[in-house]
């Protein structure tokens, strides 16, 4: 659907998104997709206006879902693990992780 073009809005339609993971509440009645923007100026506009289209969002899907006894909510948070990735893997290159590393494998 994000592919496709099929949401309305200028800011969605000009932005690349990446679902990375939705996860489901245990009675199925709200879906939370994390998404990463990709180049966008403003990750929290995108989404807001993710956020502002979701009942049109559950409209589209309900198609897909019909199986379900409930159509869930859908809300868009910023995935982060990304970022938290990247810190961690700065981490374990700096200078001080190195130098316990090096000193355990000479042990």
């Amino acid at each position: 659907m994000l592919q496709r073009g099929e949401i309305r809005d200028d800011l969605i339609e000009t932005t690349v998104i990446s679902v990375s993971e939705v996860r489901m509440s245990s009675d199925l009645r709200i879906a939370t997709a994390f998404v990463s923007p990709l180049g966008a100026r403003d990750d929290a506009a995108v989404i807001d206006a993710l956020n502002r289209n979701a009942r049109f969002i559950r409209g589209r899907m309900s198609p897909a879902l019909r199986q379900m006894k409930y159509m869930p909510e859908f809300r868009f948070r910023l995935d982060t693990s990304y970022d938290n990735m990247a810190k961690i893997d700065e981490l374990l290159r700096s200078p001080e992780v190195k130098r316990d590393l090096d000193d355990k494998d000479k042990d």
